[in-house]
């Protein structure tokens, strides 16, 4: 098995990257770590970065999880090859990019791009965000899935994830204490579904919503707050239609052998216990 210690980064490919520039550092909040090659990359915590917007196709995502060693990274290469899945060993060139002592990359069963690396690099420098958005740390991600039941066997069975909460058919996958990591979601299509940082408190993520509201900023949920993971929240758009997250408070299961997995219904009352609907397609009941 697979054993993911953390989700270390996104990467996203942007026809525009001074505007990505734009809305991660001034409205988003993050701060600018370097510039280099036609990318961005950007801190949200301790970390050298979270975040990289490169130029590209914006529907070319990745996401980085680490793993504790390069053994341990040989020996995962061994297992998805023995499963099926084409495995890209990077170069040292590419491990630069990324800011990791190395990795590998290969596509879950929807197509996703994951890449899993070792000794992701660490600041060294205290985190400061460009506007005071009240962010602690980038947290989680959500993936599409063109097949729920396949990818959480993938995610379960290869690798170490276990499903806190179900919302309908959808996983909320945990690999650490915090209520989840990785959600799955369904969708006609791969690649990054949301991305979250989480921030210090509620009033953080009340602050965000006006400050982005009065910038035009799409809001497609909340404020509210998750019945799964008890999360404050708030789901705006970002450059090339992806959402960002805010989230405050999430829950954490520090039994393992005590907590049972939840059921939650596919419509608004299963994401929100407040009352706010989502305008997100992979959210949204088809009735709404």
């Amino acid at each position: 098995m697979i054993s993911l210690r953390d989700v270390s980064y996104v990467r996203m490919g942007t026809r525009d990257l001074e505007g990505a520039e734009f809305f991660a550092r001034d409205y988003l909040g993050l701060e600018v770590a370097e510039r280099r090659r036609g990318a961005a990359y950007f801190r949200s915590d301790a970390r050298a970065h979270t975040l990289c917007y490169f130029d590209g196709d914006p529907t070319d995502h990745a996401v980085g999880f680490e793993v504790a060693s390069e053994s341990e990274l040989e020996e995962a290469a061994a297992s998805l090859e023995a499963l099926g899945h084409a495995v890209h060993l990077g170069t040292p060139e590419e491990a630069a990019l990324r800011q990791v002592r190395a990795f590998i990359g290969f596509d879950d069963p929807t197509g996703n791009r994951i890449e899993l690396a070792v000794r992701p690099e660490m600041s060294g420098q205290r985190y400061h965000g460009t506007r005071d958005a009240g962010i602690t740390g980038f947290s989680h991600v959500g993936l599409c899935s063109t097949d729920l039941a396949r990818d959480e066997a993938f995610w379960t069975k290869v690798c170490n994830a276990r499903v806190s909460d179900r919302i309908g058919d959808a996983p909320l996958l945990r690999i650490d204490e915090v209520h989840h990591t990785i959600a799955l979601f369904p969708a006609q299509r791969q690649g990054i579904q949301h991305i979250n940082h989480q921030v210090e408190t509620a009033d953080d993520i009340q602050r965000s919503f006006n400050f982005l509201r009065q910038r035009n900023v799409r809001m497609v949920f909340g404020p509210g707050r998750h019945p799964t993971s008890t999360a404050k929240f708030l789901y705006f758009e970002g450059p090339d239609g992806m959402v960002f997250e805010y989230s405050s408070g999430v829950a954490e299961i520090a039994d393992e052998l005590l907590w049972r997995e939840r059921q939650f219904p596919a419509e608004p009352k299963g994401f929100c216990k407040w009352g706010a609907k989502p305008d997100i397609a992979e959210f949204r009941d088809d009735d709404d």
